[in-house]
């Protein structure tokens, strides 16, 4: 490793002394297709702003632009009949092709006096509420978020802020378990390593951002197209390879080691591969740390694309990742663990996709996808080293889905889909005897069974555009789950209006329903009774274009949530907020009710800029309040009520070399449940105060990060190196207290410190 990095850096030096003032190009490459039925646009004009260079879009919808000089562009989608967009945030490097994608709207303002814009914030009426669309650039970029796609969103005002240690999606008061994962169309249940059993979190991203092409946030309002989540979709997609060189790319960051390799397959299409591994256990063993706490975890993800002909294409996705962490009961009283142990944990994800264009207004999409997770964990407690949970769990599905889009004329058109998954949970599990949060015994619990279970869903989505500027979808989702013998009907409706060209106001309202993790229902055979939660959504919302690069959105919400299931033995507290309660831990319950109840409501707005020039930023404010009603009928604060929360992001490129960016946050602090002082003393463990659930508040959150980007053009290959330091003033955040058993006493973990770090990146 070490002489690896030497030579890297060797040849840096010699390439800049050797070839300061030759001029390198690269390619740009790309498909320009109809947003709704991803039919490619023949004769699309692409042009590369501030400079002479285009190309024409073919018959199959691809151009090619060759000859451009290194550096950042934004590239210009024109056709008639279609909005204009542009996409910023085009790096060019020296012989590479960098692939840029665009699915264009069809115009729909006819009006006299039409305000010319260059399209840089795309349009989608049919999903137009709550959705953040970012570019590969753009997530690449962020500073604070060291290649994590979780930490990313962090920037945006839907989601809470609760812990640096973690990357849970918050979303608009819900709970990490609300969030669903989508990568290539098929269902990942988590993207990140160590995750939280049966919820959306974890302390590590596992997605290579280096193979993203975009990204898509839905904040709620959602189509019917998606189920079984109640707050929010994420929708990635991986990019192509190279489909005419071999490219690589050595990468070096905090997220680990590894790779990139990409290339084409016999002309008709092409592969790309992600292999990476942490490094931080090689790091206490070469310096002799000694007892310290070193995880590991490496990943292998990739894509392989080929066309069968010129309207079908097959995709095959592959991810899968290992984790592991061993804490022996002497680190963890170092680290101020409350337990420690065996953590062994084998995650896979994929499939294969199947897109058909049967013609010009008719388009499918058909996925086989297949995941399992296996948890081998073995944990105790630190104080006592009793044992506390042996989850020996394997959870599987394999899931096919289709999905179609219908356009019948410019005025209407029709989405409809089927899905069957089929589910298969083996459960050997032991949930030692330990004193709850209120101070009450509870008997130790085994679970030794195994479940095969089925779901299926379909959906339609009707969408009309009556007269100009107005669009309006309605739909229907339906689920059925085996486990339960529950069968849900959920409606959903948007409804927009494109007043001109500045000017789009919005509403949508619908009902989610969500099956509650297997890994609670399993726990008693009283829980196949229990009904599925849902929530109803109502969201209005305005984007005004300040100017043709620059957009100010409002939106306010409210979310009534129904059916949650609750605890009577734990009438106060909520169950689905259990993992934050009992550090990423689900323990064993007796038989739950369907009692609970919860209700978020906030405004958000936001200013964005996209890079046109020299300067990009997004600045948000958020306001919003979340409670839940438990098993004893009483409104309390949800732990993840921040109440405010303004943001600021941005960043300064004054060439194609070096680029200067910052995130700052400033956030309401979150509820929490104070401990019974003296019955903690007394039975030298932590007892929360049950009259005082939710009441208190931890200070203030806030944080800076800023990042520092280098880019080196070489003949043949290319490096990006950046320096990001987080918290970069060294704010003491509060992340939780807590009760140290050693001393007795209530203690404090902060959050992160001042973290520097590095990062390099590759290309040959």
């Amino acid at each position: 490793m070490k002489h690896l990095i030497q030579i890297l850096l060797l040849q840096v030096v010699f390439a800049v002394m050797l070839f300061p003032q030759q001029q390198l190009t690269g390619t740009v490459e790309g498909t320009a297709l109809d947003l709704e039925t991803q039919s490619p646009l023949v004769g699309a004009n692409v042009i590369v702003m501030n400079t002479t260079l285009g190309a024409i879009s073919d018959v199959n919808g691809k151009f090619s632009i060759k000859q451009i000089p290194v550096g950042n562009y934004s590239l210009q989608f024109r056709m008639i009949g279609y909005s204009t967009i542009t996409k910023t945030d085009i790096i060019v490097r020296s012989q590479r092709s960098t692939a840029v994608s665009a699915e264009l709207i069809e115009q729909t303002l006819e009006t006299e006096q039409v305000v010319v814009t260059a399209g840089y914030f795309q349009k989608n009426d049919v999903q137009p509420v709550s959705i953040t669309s970012l570019s590969a650039e753009e997530i690449r970029r962020a500073p604070g978020s060291g290649g994590d796609i979780s930490r990313v969103m962090m920037s945006l005002p839907s989601l809470a802020k609760v812990n640096d240690q973690s990357n849970s999606l918050i979303v608009r008061g819900g709970s990490p378990l609300e969030n669903a994962f989508y990568l290539d169309g098929i269902e990942i249940p988590n993207i990140n390593h160590f995750p939280t059993q049966g919820a959306s979190g974890g302390p590590i991203g596992m997605i290579n951002v280096d193979l993203i092409d975009e990204v898509n946030f839905y904040a709620g309002g959602f189509s019917p197209a998606y189920g079984d989540k109640l707050s929010s979709i994420l929708d990635l997609k991986f990019r192509e390879g190279n489909r005419n060189n071999f490219d690589g790319q050595f990468d070096l960051n905090i997220m680990g080691f590894g790779g990139v390799a990409e290339g084409p397959i016999g002309g008709k299409g092409s592969y790309l591969l992600s292999a990476r591994r942490s490094y931080l256990d090689y790091v206490v063993k070469m310096f002799n740390i000694g007892t310290s706490v070193a995880p590991e975890y490496g990943d292998i993800q990739g894509k392989i694309v080929y066309d069968l002909s010129s309207k079908h294409k097959l995709s095959i996705v592959a991810l899968s990742g290992d984790d592991h962490n061993n804490p022996t009961r002497n680190a963890a009283e170092e680290n101020d663990m409350l337990y420690y142990g065996n953590q062994d944990i084998y995650q896979n994800a994929g499939g294969i996709v199947w897109r058909a264009l049967w013609n010009q207004h008719f388009v499918s999409t058909t996925t086989l996808g297949y995941q399992s997770s296996r948890f081998r964990e073995d944990l105790f407690e630190t104080n006592t080293g009793t044992a506390l949970l042996r989850n020996h769990s394997t959870e599987a599905s394999a899931t096919a889905r289709n999905s179609n889009h219908l356009r019948f004329s410019d005025a209407h058109a029709l989405e409809f889909g089927v899905e069957v998954k089929y589910m298969y949970s083996g459960y050997d599990n032991m949930f030692g005897a330990y004193t709850d949060a209120l101070g009450d015994s509870t008997s130790a619990f085994n679970i030794n069974k195994t479940m095969n279970e089925s779901k299926f869903g379909g959906f339609i989505n009707y969408i009309v555009r009556p007269f100009t500027g107005l669009t309006g979808t309605i739909g229907l989702r339906t689920d059925y789950f085996s486990y339960n013998d529950r069968f849900n009907a959920a409606p959903r409706a948007t409804l927009s209006y494109q007043f001109n060209e500045l000017t789009l106001v919005k509403i949508a309202s619908g009902m989610y329903y969500q099956n509650m993790p297997m890994s609670i229902l399993s726990q008693n055979a009283g829980n196949k009774n229990l009904r599925d939660p849902y929530a109803i959504h109502y969201i209005f919302g305005l984007d005004q274009l300040l100017s043709e690069d620059t957009k100010l959105s409002m939106e306010v919400y409210q979310k009534e949530y129904y059916d949650f299931p609750v605890d009577p033995s734990d009438p106060t507290l909520f169950l689905v907020d259990e993992i934050f309660y009992r550090n990423g831990l689900y323990f064993a319950h007796s038989a739950l009710s369907n009692n609970g109840k919860a209700l978020s409501r906030g405004f958000e707005i936001t200013l964005q800029k996209k890079l046109a020039q020299d300067f990009y930023g997004l600045a948000s404010v958020t306001v919003f309040r979340t409670k839940y009603k438990g098993e004893d009928d009483t409104w309390r604060n949800r732990v993840f009520d921040n109440r405010f929360i303004v943001s600021t992001e941005g960043g300064y490129k004054p060439n194609a070399e070096w680029e200067f960016s910052a995130r700052w946050i400033i956030a309401g602090g979150t509820p929490y449940t104070p401990f019974d002082l003296t019955q903690s003393a007394q039975l030298k463990r932590p007892v929360f105060d049950g009259s005082r659930i939710n009441t208190a508040r931890y200070p203030v959150y806030h944080s800076m990060n800023v990042r520092f980007d280098k880019r080196f053009h070489f003949t043949s290959s290319n490096l990006v190196l950046y320096l990001s330091a987080w918290n970069v003033y060294n704010q003491k955040n509060v992340a939780t207290y807590f009760w140290n058993e050693r001393k007795n006493k209530q203690d404090t973990i902060y959050q992160w410190n001042l973290l520097p770090v590095f990062g390099m990146e590759y290309e040959l």
